[in-house]
């Protein structure tokens, strides 16, 4: 088993508009992003998000073996109950995933 930091070049998370959020992974090699294309499954994604599963989208980028995960925020961005205006914390709890 290896974590998702050891599997990937880059983790980060952004702003993608004033209700969702994306994390990119990024795959060091074809072998490593077929391992977490395989290994990362949805529910695992949102469970760890702490999120319903149905509110997680999950998209494959084979040419540039990239994966991304998009998900609705619980407050909408800039709100007064929002904590993190950018949606950069979010990457941090994917990276200690492992995967078999």
């Amino acid at each position: 088993m290896a974590s998702l930091s050891e599997l990937t070049h880059k983790i980060r998370s952004k702003n993608a508009g004033p209700f969702w959020v994306t994390i990119d992974l990024f795959c060091r090699d074809d072998a490593h992003y077929k391992r977490v294309r395989d290994g990362l499954a949805l529910p695992v994604i949102a469970r760890c998000l702490l999120i319903p599963e149905n509110l997680v989208k999950r998209f494959e980028i084979d040419n540039l073996k990239v994966i991304k995960v998009s998900f609705q925020r619980k407050h909408f961005q800039g709100s007064r109950l929002d904590r993190d205006m950018h949606g950069a914390q979010f990457a941090f709890l994917l990276e200690q995933l492992q995967i078999d």
